[in-house]
């Protein structure tokens, strides 16, 4: 699984982004829009503490985009979507701190 932590600095939909477009080597810019599979204000909106928000899943350019609440802020993971059979296939570890 490749995973990225979001930050106050950084809003989470900037950071779903840029993390597909480093694990897919392309520029952000090639990247179909993410608002075709999620709304990012919404998205952003739940990284604030109040929205009770703890997890939360999503297919965006061929990822499973999971964005999951952790002490002092967001975890953005991406693995491959599920396969028919319903079995989910982690891509190799790596971590950044985007």
């Amino acid at each position: 699984m490749t995973s990225v932590a979001a930050t106050e600095d950084r809003r989470t939909s900037t950071a779903v982004v840029e993390l597909v477009a480093r694990v897919d080597e392309v520029d952000p810019i090639a990247l179909e829009p993410l608002y075709d599979a999620i709304d990012p204000d919404t998205l952003d909106s739940i990284s604030n503490p109040s929205s009770g928000f703890r997890s939360l899943s999503f297919r965006y350019a061929g990822w499973l985009v999971t964005v999951d609440s952790r002490e002092g802020g967001l975890e953005i993971a991406l693995s491959e979507p599920a396969s028919p059979d319903g079995a989910v296939t982690d891509v190799p570890d790596a971590e950044s701190s985007l």
